[in-house]
């Protein structure tokens, strides 16, 4: 088996982990340290990591000022509650990038919006738009 650890730089882990725990409908619970933090799923799977700027010397999270949070990656997110996750999202107060349609390609509803650091999310459901056909494959 293999997993990845998708690590973004942060300005406040507190807040982005308050902020990720929200919209995925994690159980509530605190970072590890003020500079690290996971945010895990009930089986323990590791979703995302958070890192302070600057906090160790990793080369690509040295500083905000020298990386565009975001340029290249998007945060992709399927899950089992896409309803829930978008209620949550809106009760977050930021607006949507993009609201909720079914992705051509995967066949799934999905919306995204930006996090707090300006990264880019998508969620995405674990079903297909037609009720009743079962889990989509592919992202």
């Amino acid at each position: 088996m293999k997993r990845t650890w998708t690590i973004i730089g942060v300005r406040d882990v507190d807040r982005s982990f308050y902020w990720y725990q929200t919209l995925l409908g994690l159980v509530p619970s605190r970072p590890a340290h003020p500079y690290w933090g996971q945010l895990l799923d009930a089986d323990g799977t590791v979703l995302l990591c958070l890192h302070a700027w600057g906090a160790h010397d990793h080369p690509s999270l040295a500083s905000p000022e020298l990386a565009m949070p975001g340029n290249g990656l998007l945060l992709f997110f399927r899950v089992d509650d896409f309803d829930a996750a978008l209620v949550r999202a809106r009760g977050l107060g930021l607006p949507l990038d993009l609201e909720p349609q079914v992705n051509p390609a995967t066949g799934t509803p999905e919306f995204s919006l930006r996090d707090p650091e300006g990264y880019h999310v998508t969620i995405s459901a674990l079903r297909d738009a037609s009720p009743g056909t079962g889990p989509t494959r592919g992202a």
